[in-house]
């Protein structure tokens, strides 16, 4: 493909230095772009600096969570762009500068992440900290900040020099506004024409089923930060007194597509006036791959960093050779807890993980739902040792209740369950955990789990599964053969909370009784197997080398 691809982003993870992400759509972002470089997809990446981050994480001795600014100094890690562009609002200019990085990929394709950071001089006061912390502030500040990202970024784009006919991609709806950009100012005097020549370059990724979290703006506040021109646009596009940041960039993409094929369904249902495909998430195989293993794949799958479906090879892999990577990974998550937390944690028996944002839907207190009967498996069959790690938003109070209830259930699990809580969860974390654990833990409340992306990185090392029907897991869970799939009666939803939660957990204490823990503690040779084929069979098909592959394929190409 010759046109360029400008991907809109409001949090990107690429790097453990640069904090400018707060869970899986930055990471998700961060695959992208690494994937793009590795097999040469001419793509620029657009995102804004958060020079305080999302939130470092600490805990009370209650168990409540602590936060406060990730620092970080960009001076030290990225190049100052030259341009500086000037973003009109009601009242004012507010002036955006850029700061560059560039992600080299394994044949040497750069793909430059541009950061855009309105702390100018020349802005007022207020206006220097619209970009610095990620989804802070109220309303008003989300606004500000989806302007610098979406009018501040496609002038910031054009005056780098990407030519008009740059195809611009939006990853989730914070970037929609560009859109206002892109349309002329009398759009509607040919709106048919305006709209099918926008649709000729854009691209949008929708990842929320949850209708809570698609923006929506009030007239009001529009008008109380968007220029007259920008306005004037706006307008005709407000429904019901207000604009729909999902609803308008799929109005004038030219591809819409979910992260799930489950996803594309409940996406289709949420807006059935939008034409949506599904083009399933994937994670980057290099960059999630621990040492050992990437040692084991370089042995026996040469080529696997340059086409990551080369991991369908893992099938011809002695199971010796995967259990002594795993092991390796295993002590080394072990000493990593033990040196950046204090915490000595091991030992015998099967080591679990559940790390994700803590948030009601993605329920962490349902392993334990029936206290006395997991502590019954665990004298039946062996300990039971869970790690746990995410953060809730910091105006979220009952993710951080969640925390808190993770926290008091510690010391009455018995000696047999050992439960350890591992604050400020990051990427460098997140990477041990899901190559070192010997089960995934994950459960959504269906089908509220647009895609999920853990369970793929875990593929990526031998890590089986246990989790809910939903997500990515409807297309990669096979039971018994990668891994472990919790299905109940209710499990599709349609009923109450507490009726559908009953009824997962009984269904998830089935799975471990009479599947995950005789496996592991009993048959070793099948358990080796299992690790075998997540790798082979998962690994080799979720991951960002054939996702960014089908977003050419579908999306970029068909621009012509």
């Amino acid at each position: 493909m010759t046109k360029p691809v400008a991907y809109f982003s409001m949090e990107i993870a690429v790097d453990p230095a640069i904090p400018t992400y707060s869970g899986g759509l930055g990471v998700l972002a961060g695959d992208t772009i690494k994937a793009a470089a590795d097999i040469g997809v001419p793509m620029v990446a657009v995102t804004l600096l958060h020079r305080k981050g999302y939130v470092r994480q600490s805990f009370s001795p209650e168990g409540w969570q602590m936060e406060a600014p990730e620092h970080w100094e960009p001076e030290q890690i990225l190049s100052r762009c030259q341009p500086i562009v000037d973003l009109q609002l009601t009242d004012r200019i507010v002036r955006v500068q850029a700061w560059k990085r560039l992600e080299i990929g394994v044949n040497g394709h750069a793909v430059p992440i541009i950061y855009l950071d309105t702390d100018v001089s020349e802005n007022a006061e207020p206006d220097r900290h619209i970009t610095d912390t990620l989804y802070g502030g109220d309303q008003n500040m989300r606004v500000l900040q989806e302007l610098v990202l979406g009018v501040g970024g496609a002038r910031m784009i054009r005056a780098l020099g990407y030519p008009d006919t740059t195809i611009h991609h939006m990853n989730e709806g914070h970037a929609a506004f560009l859109l206002l950009e892109l349309l002329s100012n009398k759009w509607q005097e040919h709106e048919a024409g305006e709209v099918e020549r926008i649709r000729q370059r854009t691209v949008f990724t929708t990842h929320t089923p949850v209708a809570a979290g698609h923006d929506v703006f009030s007239a009001q506040m529009l008008e109380a930060h968007l220029s007259d021109e920008q306005m004037a646009k706006a307008a005709p596009l407000l429904d019901n007194g207000a604009l729909n940041m999902t609803r308008l960039a799929m109005r004038f993409a030219g591809t819409i597509n979910a992260v799930a094929r489950k996803h594309m369904d409940v996406t289709k249902r949420m807006f059935p006036e939008a034409e949506v495909i599904a083009i399933t998430n994937g994670v980057h195989a290099v960059r999630w791959t621990s040492a050992p293993f990437a040692k084991l794949f370089d042995r026996y799958v040469p080529g696997w960093r340059q086409r990551s479906e080369q991991l369908r090879q893992v099938a011809i892999v002695p199971t010796e050779d995967i259990e002594q990577a795993h092991k390796e990974a295993r002590d080394s998550l072990l000493h990593l807890i033990q040196s950046r937390y204090g915490m000595p944690f091991g030992g015998s028996g099967i080591l679990i993980g559940f790390a994700r944002r803590s948030t009601e839907y993605k329920r962490p207190m349902l392993v334990f739902r029936d206290l006395e009967r997991l502590q019954a498996l665990a004298e039946r069959f062996g300990p039971i040792n869970i790690l746990f790690a995410g953060k809730a938003h910091p105006h979220d109070d009952w993710g951080k209740h969640l925390l808190k209830q993770v926290h008091e259930i510690v010391p009455k699990a018995g000696d047999l369950i050992r439960i350890a809580v591992l604050p400020n969860y990051d990427v460098e974390l997140a990477a041990s955990l899901v190559s070192g654990v010997d089960l995934w833990l994950n459960t959504p409340r269906a089908p509220l789990e647009a895609s999920g992306t853990s369970g793929m990185k875990c593929a990526m090392n031998g890590v089986p599964s246990l989790s809910i029907a939903d997500g990515w897991w409807l297309e990669g869970g096979v039971q018994g053969v990668t891994g472990w799939v919790v299905r109940s009666p209710l499990n599709e939803g349609g009923t109450g909370a507490i009726e559908q939660d009953d009824a997962d957990s009984a269904a998830l204490y089935e799975q471990l009784e009479h599947h995950v823990l005789p496996c592991f503690f009993e048959q070793r040779g099948r358990w080796a197997e299992i690790m075998r084929s997540s790798i082979s069979l998962n690994g080799s098909f979720f991951n960002t080398h054939r996702m960014v592959d089908q977003y050419r394929m579908i999306a970029y190409e068909r621009f012509k």
